[in-house]
């Protein structure tokens, strides 16, 4: 794929689909939009986000409920709406939980909310969502929707470090209760979280990690880069992990599944 100016993208196809999160924590808000892995210029990249082919794959596959399709146009409007996951990644996601038939799920990092309707809408009545963030501002954009939608009771906002819900929700007697985890919050605690959602989550229950591939910083961390170090050591400790069955997958910035056995 060639690169392309970001904006000349329509709206609705470049929000949720670029490496949301990653180009703007690389300070490329602005800027260009980088092909998936590395530097914009690497001919060896994944599939280019503003491609033809990967325009294709949205135009295939991508089967987004109208109010999901609705908070989605909603973040983009937001100054940091490239935060949120990738609509298809997002709806991976979904799959997978209704795959194994989840009730139970954790999700770490919120920001407006898309990824948790989209996990919302697909579990059972009697099924919940434990929402953590430390920012309500954001997920007062995507609230009015989970209403909309019949699904703000299946959702379980706290509004507080992660770390401290998922350690009330262990002191609490709710060790493997939980079907699914997905963690994309602040990436240096996140071999705290992976920890802690391990000891939540049911034998045969899914972690999903997000920016595993940190748009490729990972594969040459800056000793002074401690978001980059903290995943990389992830990255490395989930390959020798022998609680896990694992899948590394070059999706959105890259997700890895933590399969517990």
């Amino acid at each position: 794929g060639h690169e392309m100016p970001l904006f000349s993208v329509p709206k609705e196809v470049a929000v949720g689909t670029a490496m949301l999160g990653v180009a703007f924590a690389t300070g490329m808000l602005a800027g260009r939009y980088p092909l998936i892995f590395g530097t914009p210029k690497s001919p060896k990249s994944i599939i280019g986000k503003s491609s033809a082919v990967w325009q294709y794959i949205l135009d295939h596959s991508l089967r987004e409920h109208p109010i999901l399709k609705k908070l989605r146009l909603l973040t983009a409007d937001h100054p940091w709406g490239r935060m949120m996951v990738s609509c298809d990644q997002a709806q991976f996601m979904a799959n997978l939980v209704k795959l194994i038939k989840a009730k139970k799920v954790i999700e770490i990092g919120v920001f407006t909310g898309y990824n948790t309707l989209n996990m919302a809408l697909v579990l059972p009545d009697n099924g919940r969502v434990v929402a953590c963030d430390i920012n309500e501002d954001y997920v007062k954009i995507g609230k009015p929707l989970w209403k909309e939608a019949g699904v703000e009771h299946k959702i379980d906002l706290r509004i507080k470090p992660a770390v401290q819900t998922l350690d009330e929700l262990l002191a609490s007697g709710e060790a493997e209760t939980f079907d699914f985890a997905f963690i994309d919050a602040d990436k240096e605690s996140y071999n705290e979280y992976y920890e802690k959602c391990l000891r939540l989550i049911k034998k045969g229950g899914i972690i999903a990690i997000d920016n595993v591939l940190w748009n490729g910083k990972v594969l040459n961390p800056r000793k002074d880069d401690l978001a980059t170090q903290s995943i990389h050591h992830l990255n490395e400790k989930l390959f020798r992990d022998a609680r896990v069955n694992i899948s590394m997958i070059p999706m959105g910035d890259g997700v890895t599944l933590a399969f517990k056995l």
